[in-house]
């Protein structure tokens, strides 16, 4: 009988989890034909999300659980629920129950088909503004212009993975960490399922703009070192305009013979080469933040309990 693992980060989470767990025991008792493990990585919940987690395990020891010993945020989670998990397939899906249980029978007839990656993909986004869902849209058409790999569209974390994807990413140890985009990288066979995104059962989203945008900029770096190219891009066009700014001086001077403010010229210049600077340098320092991070080797997470067993090693 094959083994399922179902991977499941959950921050803060108190009111979904009971929702949760009954319309995956409904799954389960759907698909007599394979053994599951529904495993919770709880990074580091202020509300009782770890309580309820045991409480589920103590009636039904399918649910497992990894307890961070604070939050390391949704990404670290992620690795280490592959670190833990012991299914032959594994599959992530978020806590609030946007990503429907309903549809792992149909990731399951295709991995049994022989994919390893079939990656559930967003028909529609229910419950998201439309700012939400423009900037993602426009941050997925960057990443895909600046990498050399093919980025998922309108993908998020929900997916089977075979466990020989689960043994490639486990390898990737990087501290500054984008799934979605390991998952490109990784290849494979893969498979694309359409699905409707439900709005969340309970709570609210624990990401904000500043949390998006920072994982935007995870996700770029992380992948391509294309920002680095643009100071050719910038510099080129940069001179060309100068030069052409300085052939109108010359010309308005011995045409015209209007004279500029020797002043209004240098400010302007020292404006606008200051501002390529600060971002040039703002693009290596990105970079430079993670090399410094990544040298410092520092475990990715620590964990304070494992089904209920204190935890001395290091991930």
């Amino acid at each position: 009988m094959k083994k399922i693992s179902v991977i499941i980060p959950a921050y803060n989470e108190e009111e979904s989890l009971p929702i949760l767990y009954e319309r995956m025991e409904k799954l389960m008792a759907s698909m007599e034909n394979y053994e599951f493990e529904i495993l919770f990585v709880n990074d580091g919940s202020k509300d009782k999300t770890i309580q309820i987690i045991k409480e589920l395990r103590k009636k039904d020891e399918r649910i497992c659980y990894v307890d961070f010993s604070r939050n390391f945020g949704k990404e670290i989670a992620m690795i280490a629920g592959l670190d833990y998990a012991t299914g032959d397939c594994v599959i992530f899906m978020d806590a609030d129950l946007q990503d429907p249980p309903e549809l792992i029978p149909e990731l399951v007839k295709y991995w049994e088909d022989g994919y390893d990656d079939i990656y559930a993909k967003r028909r529609s986004r229910k419950g998201e503004t439309w700012l939400k869902k423009f900037t993602s849209k426009m941050y997925y058409k960057v990443l895909q212009k600046l990498t050399n790999i093919e980025i998922q569209r309108d993908t998020g974390d929900f997916r089977l993975l075979d466990r020989r994807c689960v043994n490639a990413l486990k390898k990737l140890r990087e501290s500054q960490r984008n799934t979605k985009s390991m998952f490109s990288w990784i290849g494979y066979q893969k498979k694309e399922v359409l699905y409707d995104r439900d709005p969340r059962v309970a709570g609210s989203t624990k990401w904000n703009y500043i949390k998006l945008v920072d994982l935007a900029i995870d996700g770029i770096t992380s992948f391509t070192t294309s920002p680095l190219r643009l100071s050719t891009f910038i510099a080129i066009p940069t001179f060309a305009i100068l030069f052409l700014y300085f052939v109108y001086v010359i010309a308005k001077c011995f045409v015209v013979h209007e004279m500029i403010q020797a002043y209004q010229a240098i400010i302007l210049l020292i404006l606008f080469f200051s501002g390529i600077q600060i971002l040039l340098f703002g693009i290596v320092g990105e970079y430079l933040g993670r090399i410094f991070n990544e040298t410092k080797n520092r475990p990715l997470y620590l964990v304070n309990e494992y089904n209920g067993e204190k935890e001395m090693n290091e991930k």
